[in-house]
């Protein structure tokens, strides 16, 4: 292999990591801005370039400093986390141009480096979390994350951006603080932080001390479900979505709770779960029912929701809601079908919020009430946002549509008719709140205070259509999406089994 190649695991984290300390020197928000671009676009190549090795190949290990594992700090790229990398890392380039106009209307210049500087180290957090194979370590880059995404939710413009961020950091120093409960229990009961000795000790370990490991893995299921905002662990989430800059809503709602739902994915299948038995166990029934109850209340609560911010906040929850029902149910088509939704809920929810973003930069308003006819004063943006809106739906052709599909199998292959038909009517409650906003923007007479208003600057719009196509085209071809992770569940499955 072509040397630099084989540093590309340390480089997707280091480059953010170095461009963010140099962001933090800047005070001009243009040349920040052009660190950012340069840096999101990069980290795609590298992270695509890693994944069709892994694909190739096999697992990536690369161990820190030189130092064999477990005693050293070693970065493990597979398929699951290399999809994820990819996700995280495709999902920066494509909105960071809608930064340039977005960020410099929203925020105050001296504070628009600052802000940069804090996008990288979040994304820095986020590929640190991904691509680490120790335990440890994961909860050091969830704490950069976590850290800097407080900083980025606070420099909102409303005052109450200030009370979202600190309940976000209560929230979030609840949910560190049980997985590293949880990481210490499992370390006692193993002497090892590396996630791949873990999961081979914890096989004779069980045995041993059943009770610790059983402690140990409901203190990372609670402080991991706290990140990814699972209900009723999700009060942080419509405040930050709802008050946050419009760049960070669109970055958190297709990353962060992404990788907090893969962590959550590596412990139950690879590394616990084998142990203890997950797919049998009162955890994965538990994992299903709160999902059942968080897709039809948020999706209730979304329905009577006229500020659009909060309205899209509320139907995160319930995405990933559908999310963690497939990781609950644990056969090949669900595990599929959450793994897909993870990608598919990133593309529809980043180009709803982003079309929320070009609302609010021609109107300076999210309140439905305001925007009657908005439809026929930014055809393109509200053209995306019906297409990503029919995606959200699972409309046919749609990628929303995939992974409901694969759902609906994994509830029949269960024995669940009730729950298929379940997952198929919850639909309903999506085409309801999402409904409602293409019956105001198209067919309601346009308001007098958008006589002026019109379709944003090609930098923010070509993203946003970007992602539109991306909703049609991954709806039509899955081979990268569906394919890749039905050989990542087949994977997992085969892991859990053995």
């Amino acid at each position: 292999m072509i040397e630099p190649l084989a540093h590309l695991p340390v480089l997707l984290v280091i480059t953010p990591l170095l461009a963010a300390l140099l962001a933090g020197f800047m005070r001009r928000g243009g040349t920040a801005f052009g660190l950012s671009l340069a840096v999101s676009w990069a980290s795609p190549v590298m992270a695509i370039t890693l994944l069709a090795r892994v694909l190739a190949s096999g697992p990536v290990s690369y161990h820190i400093g030189g130092w064999e594992p477990p005693w050293g700090i070693e970065y493990r790229v597979d398929a699951l986390n290399g999809f994820v990398l990819v996700l995280v890392s495709v999902i920066g380039a494509v909105i960071m141009p809608f930064a340039w106009r977005s960020v410099a209307r929203e925020l105050e210049p001296d504070r628009q480096a600052w802000f940069y500087c804090m996008y990288l180290l979040c994304l820095t957090g986020l590929m640190g979390i991904t691509v680490t194979g120790d335990a440890f370590n994961a909860f050091v880059f969830m704490e950069i994350s976590s850290l800097s995404t407080y900083v980025l939710i606070a420099l909102g413009r409303d005052r109450r951006a200030l009370v979202a961020a600190f309940q976000y950091l209560i929230m979030g120093t609840i949910g560190a603080t049980f997985y590293v409960i949880g990481i210490g229990l499992l370390y006692l009961a193993t002497g090892t932080l590396n996630m791949m000795d873990l999961a081979e000790r914890l096989g004779g370990a069980a045995a041993e001390q059943p009770r610790t490991i059983v402690t140990g893995l409901a203190f990372l299921v609670v402080g991991v479900s706290l990140k990814l905002a699972l209900f009723p662990l999700s009060a942080w989430l419509p405040g930050a979505y709802a008050f946050a800059p419009s760049l960070v809503t669109i970055f958190l709602a297709a990353t962060a709770t992404k990788v907090a739902i893969y962590l959550l994915i590596r412990f139950l299948f690879s590394i616990v779960g084998p142990a203890v038995g997950f797919a049998a166990s009162p955890v994965a029934e538990m994992i299903i029912g709160l999902s059942l109850i968080a897709i039809f209340v948020a999706s209730l609560i979304a329905m009577f929701r006229l500020d659009l911010k909060r309205m899209l906040a509320y139907s995160s929850l319930a995405q990933i809601g559908y999310i963690t029902m497939g990781i609950g149910i644990a056969n090949q088509p669900s595990l599929t079908g959450g793994i897909v939704h993870v990608v598919n809920h990133a593309i529809t929810k980043a180009g709803l919020f982003m079309a929320v973003g070009c609302i609010v930069f021609r109107t300076g308003t999210v309140s439905l009430t305001e925007l009657a006819g908005i439809g026929r004063r930014m055809p393109l943006t509200m053209a995306a946002f019906t297409i990503t809106g029919l995606g959200l739906i699972g409309a046919p052709g749609t990628v929303g549509f995939i992974s409901k599909w694969y759902l609906i199998m994994g509830a029949l292959q269960d024995g669940a008719p009730w729950l298929a038909f379940v997952i198929a009517s919850s639909s309903l409650l999506t085409v309801t709140y999402i409904g409602h906003v293409l019956e105001v923007a198209w067919f309601r007479p346009t308001a007098p205070a958008l006589a002026g208003v019109s379709d944003p600057p090609l930098s923010m719009l070509l993203p946003l259509l970007v992602l539109a196509a991306a909703t049609i085209w991954f709806g039509i071809d899955t081979s990268w999406t569906a394919g890749i992770a039905s050989r990542i569940a087949e994977g997992l499955l085969d892991g859990v089994a053995r």
